[in-house]
């Protein structure tokens, strides 16, 4: 078994404080940015930030669909990290300032991949098929934080 690695960023005409705000707000935006991969979205704690807890199905093939609870944690001031209680990835969301009244948003999800054939195709097509997927929510993100 060996980590599996997706990371895509997005660069945003918003000040990193609204788009941190944005991208903390489980209650209200998440559920907006989300494509539609993405079913059953309930928070379940909190709402904002750290300390909540949201569940969501991940149709992350035709064929796979994975049941996700995520708690949210916030180890820095422009970081969320979504650990999944019923599998060993790891989301986390950095905001960082990028130039004047800009920010860049990076996502990286890590998992421990399967071993095998199996481990070398998903290690493989894996990342591509999460980093679209996370390329749809941020391409939603900017139209909320115009």
């Amino acid at each position: 078994m060996g980590q599996v690695l997706a990371t895509t960023e997005r660069v945003y005409d918003a000040a990193p404080e609204r788009v941190y705000e944005a991208l903390a707000d489980y209650q209200v935006t998440r559920p907006k940015l989300l494509p539609a991969q993405y079913s059953e979205y309930e928070v379940r704690a909190g709402g904002n930030g750290a300390g909540t807890q949201v569940h969501w199905k991940l149709q992350a093939t035709e064929k796979r669909v994975r049941d996700c609870l995520f708690t949210v944690s916030a180890p820095k001031p422009d970081q969320l990290v979504e650990q999944d209680a019923n599998s060993s990835m790891v989301i986390t969301w950095t905001v960082a300032a990028a130039g004047e009244g800009r920010s860049k948003v990076t996502v990286s999800a890590t998992w421990q991949g399967a071993g095998g054939i199996g481990g070398f195709f998903e290690r493989t097509f894996a990342p591509k098929g999460l980093n679209r997927i996370h390329d749809q929510v941020l391409a939603n993100l900017a139209d909320e934080v115009r």
